[in-house]
């Protein structure tokens, strides 16, 4: 064996009992095809495994070999599905797939009950499955930028929800269960087909500050006229009013009302 496959094997040991010892995975602009298999061969040891912009295709069943993964980043590769075993991965918390060319997501997906942040914004997305609901302890949802005509009932279900971001998709209408995300603080369906909000939506989600609407056939005045406008209002204001405050950068159109006029 010369000398550089030596050092080339030195260096893949060497970076794997580095991985193995702090449970961090980074193999961002690795030029990847495919999944390293030396990744799979660490198994538990797995907690946070980054692969953003490669040009990964598949991602291996093999992958619910990592039982501890918490943290799975695959944003800007070439994935076009996700196996059924990525349910196995129970311990997940945080999952980015963004821009890549995934089209649905399996059923399975519902059994990631520990999920906390699932963003697939930039993909080809038709709808989200039913199982999405059984995702209790999510707080951001980003299924921005996808085609999406409309968001599933069971959403409503999805209790610790705080951030629903569904910007550039075509969602006509939303499903009166959103009424039950009482945490929801920011809910963004900019640039898409919606004439009307749920009835009870700024009544009942009293954690509300922020509704961004631009680009949609509702009204001013429709937003306007719903009950619980004025307490939502309110909210909104005291938040911006909070960030001059800290001097947290405000764009220069200033408090933004969230619906075009």
């Amino acid at each position: 064996m010369g000398c550089n496959s030596s050092k080339s094997v030195d260096s893949k040991t060497n970076r794997a009992a580095r991985w193995r010892s702090t449970g961090i995975v980074g193999l961002r602009d690795s030029k990847l095809k495919s999944f390293p298999d030396e990744i799979l061969d660490l198994d538990r040891s797995v907690r946070t495994l980054d692969l953003t912009h490669n040009k990964i295709v598949d991602i291996p069943m093999e992958i619910s070999k990592l039982v501890n993964l918490q943290r799975l980043v695959l944003a800007h590769n070439l994935i076009d599905r996700l196996p059924i075993n990525l349910a196995k991965l129970e311990s997940l918390k945080v999952m980015t797939l963004d821009a890549n060319r995934v089209t649905s997501l399996p059923d399975e997906l519902g059994q990631l009950v520990r999920l906390e942040q699932l963003s697939i914004s930039g993909n080809s997305l038709q709808y989200l499955p039913e199982t999405i609901g059984s995702l209790r302890n999510l707080k951001l949802l980003n299924v921005s930028n996808n085609k999406l005509k409309s968001l599933p009932e069971s959403i409503g279900s999805c209790f610790s929800l705080e951030e629903l971001q569904a910007d550039d998709n075509s969602i006509e209408d939303l499903p009166e269960s959103v009424c039950n995300l009482v945490h929801l603080k920011a809910l963004c369906l900019n640039n898409n087909n919606v004439k009307q909000i749920p009835t009870n939506l700024l009544k009942d989600c009293k954690a509300l500050q922020n509704i961004s609407l631009h680009g949609n056939p509702i009204s001013m005045d429709q937003f306007q006229q719903m009950e619980g406008f004025q307490e939502y209002e309110a909210r909104r204001k005291k938040k911006f009013d909070k960030q001059i405050d800290s001097n947290v950068m405000i764009s220069s159109k200033g408090l933004d009302e969230g619906v075009d006029h």
